[in-house]
Order: C-alpha cells, then sequence, then structure tokens
C-alpha cells in the first residue's frame, strides 16, 4: 500500500509528463505534468485515443504503429525514444522527447510514454541559430568590407606606383632633356660664335670674300639646326597640351609628296637622291595636310641624316581597296635591337648616334601626329643595313 502511494506521488510530481495507454491506444493514466503541458483536464483525455495529442501525419498512423508492434514484434519506439511533436489542446504544436517502455500486468500490456518538453531547448537552439546566422551575416559584411578595403589598398597601391613610374619617367626625361639641351645648344651656338669671330678677322681682308661665305653658311646652318630644335619642343609643348587640332580633308597625296621630295632633296648630302614612287590608280584620301607633312618631312630628313653620301632614299606611297600607306626607306646605320624598343620614347636617342645632332624628338612627334589621324605606324632596322617605317590609314 505505502509502495502504491510513493509511487503515485512520485507520478504526480514528476516534473516529465507520463501517460498510460492500453494495447488500443487509449490513455488509462495522464499525470499533471502531462496535462499542463497538452492544456487538457484528465476528463477530456482518459479513455480517449492518444492520437487526440498528436498532430498529422502521426495522429492518422499512430494505430497502426501498434498494431505493426502487435503483429511482427518489430518495435520503432518502445525502448528507443525519439523527437516527435505534440498538439495542444488550443491547437499549437510543440517538440518533445518521447520514450515508450512496454509493461505485462496480468497478461495485459501497458505502454508508458515519458515525455519531456524540448521548448525551450528548442527556442535556445533557434535563437543560437538565428544568433549564428546573425553573426554568419555580420562576418560576411565585415569580410566583404575588408575585401573591398583591400581591393581599395590595392588600388591605391597601383596608383602610388604608376605615379611612381610616371615620376622616374619624368626624371629620367629631364635627365634626357637636359643631356640633349646641353649638348644639341652647345653645338650649334659654339660654331656661330667661331664663324662670327673669323668673319670679324676676314673682314679686313676684301680678297678674302669666300671664307666670309663659307662661316656665314655656317652661321645659317647652326641658326637652321637651332630653329629645327625650337620647332620640335613647340610640336611637343602642343602635342602635350592637346592644342593639336586635326582637320582631315581629302588632299591629292601624290601632288604632296613630289612636292616634300622636290624639298627634301635640296638637303641631301653629296649624291643622295630621294627616289619617289606611288601606287594605285587613285591618288587622293582622307589626312590632315599639315600633320602628314610634318611626319614625312621628319622621316625622310632623318633617312637623310642617318644614310652616308651616294645612297638611295626610298620614298612611296600607295593606295589601294583597304586604304593608304606610306613608307621611307634607308640604307643608313640603322637601330642597333637593344635601343628599338624606346625608339618611340621623348628624348631618346640610339647609342650609335654619335655625334649626329638630334633632339629625340621627332620620332616621339611623329607617331603621335600619324595617331592623331588614326594611323599605325611601324618599322623594321637592322644595324649597318638602313631602317624602313611604314604609315598606314584604313580607307573609311
Amino acid at each position: 500500500m505505502e509502495g502504491g502511494r510513493l509511487l503515485a506521488a512520485i507520478i504526480d510530481h514528476a516534473i516529465d509528463g507520463i501517460i498510460t495507454i492500453d494495447n488500443r491506444g487509449n490513455v488509462e493514466s495522464i499525470n499533471p505534468a502531462a496535462l499542463e503541458l497538452f492544456g487538457y483536464n484528465a476528463e477530456e483525455v482518459i479513455g480517449h485515443n492518444v492520437s487526440m495529442l498528436m498532430p498529422e501525419p502521426d495522429r492518422g498512423n499512430h494505430d497502426s504503429y501498434i498494431h505493426n508492434y502487435q503483429t511482427t514484434g518489430h518495435k520503432k519506439i518502445i525502448g528507443i525514444g525519439r523527437e516527435v511533436m505534440g498538439l495542444k489542446k488550443s491547437g499549437k504544436t510543440f517538440p518533445f522527447r518521447l520514450a515508450v517502455s512496454e509493461v505485462w500486468l496480468k497478461d495485459k500490456n501497458i505502454f508508458t510514454g515519458f515525455i519531456h518538453d524540448l521548448s525551450r531547448e528548442k527556442a535556445a537552439e533557434d535563437m543560437l541559430k538565428q544568433h549564428a546566422a546573425e553573426l554568419e551575416h555580420k562576418v560576411s559584411e565585415r569580410t566583404r568590407d575588408l575585401i573591398s578595403l583591400v581591393s581599395e589598398l590595392e588600388k591605391a597601391k597601383a596608383e602610388v606606383s604608376k605615379s611612381l613610374e610616371k615620376e622616374i619617367e619624368l626624371n629620367q626625361l629631364k635627365s634626357r632633356f637636359v643631356s640633349m639641351a646641353s649638348h644639341e645648344f652647345r653645338t650649334p651656338l659654339s660654331s656661330v660664335q667661331l664663324s662670327a669671330s673669323l668673319i670679324e678677322k676676314y673682314a679686313d681682308r676684301p680678297d678674302d670674300k669666300a671664307s666670309i661665305i663659307k662661316h656665314t653658311n655656317k652661321i645659317k646652318g647652326a641658326v637652321q639646326l637651332l630653329t629645327s630644335i625650337l620647332n620640335d619642343f613647340l610640336s611637343l609643348e602642343k602635342l602635350e597640351a592637346g592644342i593639336v587640332v586635326m582637320n582631315k580633308q581629302y588632299i591629292n597625296l601624290v601632288e604632296l609628296a613630289e612636292e616634300i621630295t622636290e624639298e627634301m632633296q635640296l638637303i641631301c648630302k653629296k649624291n643622295q637622291h630621294i627616289v619617289y614612287q606611288h601606287t594605285g590608280e587613285i591618288g587622293h584620301f582622307s589626312l590632315d595636310t599639315n600633320l602628314l607633312k610634318n611626319a614625312l618631312v621628319n622621316l625622310i630628313s632623318n633617312a637623310i641624316k642617318y644614310s652616308g653620301e651616294d645612297t638611295l632614299i626610298e620614298f612611296t606611297t600607295c593606295i589601294d581597296d583597304k586604304g593608304c600607306s606610306i613608307s621611307v626607306k634607308d640604307n643608313g646605320i640603322g637601330i642597333p635591337k637593344e635601343d628599338q624598343v624606346h625608339l618611340f620614347e621623348p628624348f631618346f636617342r640610339a647609342h650609335n648616334t654619335g655625334n649626329i645632332p638630334g633632339t629625340g624628338l621627332g620620332l616621339n612627334i611623329v607617331k603621335r601626329y600619324i595617331e592623331l589621324m588614326e594611323g599605325k605606324m611601324e618599322f623594321v632596322s637592322e644595324l649597318h643595313k638602313g631602317t624602313s617605317f611604314k604609315v598606314s590609314f584604313d580607307k573609311i
């Protein structure tokens, strides 16, 4: 008797819910904890099928669970336990852990279910998942911000590196300019000073007119050289300032080339000849006369300057279905292979130019003029065998 009371007291005061059912699934007993958990009174549950405390699909399948166990003896829940969902009287569901044991009493088997509410654990778990998701979101945001910051730093680093490269390049250009200017200006100025002094000396000798003319011509040549140097500087300044305006129009390329050939032939060395030839039935093409003439004069001037006496300079133009091409080929000193990559840089001069005057600006200006006219420029050169420059323009 005392043992029965003790057991009833334990069941009534147990924290977890305890329900017993018969082999047909009807509730025989339910403790206060289970009643509170499901929200029922004892009279509303006892004698009814336990499936009333289950949501679908367990509700509809519960009787089949018991039947399968009774016919096959295969236990799915008994002695194992699992997490399931319970259905409150209010219609709300909640999670709990169900452990089922089977008891035989006077040839009658009774199933006892022990119910442990998991609502708090699941709520805590959901909260933990929510916090984890929020944390993951924050980490993702911070990572994205960090990646963005790293990207900005890399960009800034690249800009600084680019600025540094430009600064180094500018310093190199300054160095080249100082070196070039000190040499190219000093030589003709020294020639002018010497020739002027000699003219002053020969002025007292009326019979020495030839010497005076000789040194006067030297002065003229030196002035012309200085003018050419200053013109290069002026052209470069205009290009850098972006004030060189291209004015394309249909021009007679053959007439312009013949005019340039005639002018440049006057400054050729002894027995140097410019041979001009045009290919194509059409002689007109859309180009800027001034820019093209300046470019071609520079190329032919270089061919004259870097070639020896008794040589030919081939000057050709061609207009066909593809467009227009112009080439200037000499048999001069050529360009060293290691210098060719720097050929179009301002103030750069190849190492084999020696005392031949020049600013190192001409080819840079020519290339930029050609590009302003939407053309392309290329060259082929071999040391001691000459150089060939070719400019081409696509047909519009």
